[in-house]
């Protein structure tokens, strides 16, 4: 059996003691080293959102205006469908024909009561 003599005790101890310091100071370290990478992962997260925004502006411009331009390409489609029905009725069915010229012309048969509302002039 072998004892160790004060100084060895010493030393071990002093070893002991700048082991536990190294150890917190490597916790430290490792703490820090967690903190930093989350802080540029943010910093990062936040970069791509900054470059993003002026890009998702500009596509809702241009959803908007596709929108608007859809929207007046379904208006001039029902009117184009609306005049051709004119014109076929126009070119088919005498009656129609008939109502539209007298409607223009202003005219009337004896004993007829017309009335007219406000529209398209």
């Amino acid at each position: 059996m072998c004892l160790d003599t004060p100084q060895e005790m010493a030393k071990k101890r002093f070893t002991a003691d700048k082991l536990a310091r190294l150890e917190g100071a490597t916790r430290f370290i490792q703490g820090i080293n967690k903190l930093f990478c989350i802080l540029l992962a943010v910093a990062f997260g936040l970069l791509i959102a900054a470059t993003a925004a002026p890009q998702k502006r500009e596509l809702n411009k241009l959803q908007r205006k596709l929108q608007a331009t859809q929207e007046r390409e379904e208006k001039a489609l029902a009117r184009k469908e609306h005049k051709e029905i004119q014109l076929q009725a126009l070119r088919e069915d005498p009656s129609y024909l008939e109502i539209q010229a007298r409607d223009r012309l202003n005219y009337y048969r004896k004993g007829e009561r017309v009335l007219r509302f406000g529209g398209e002039r």
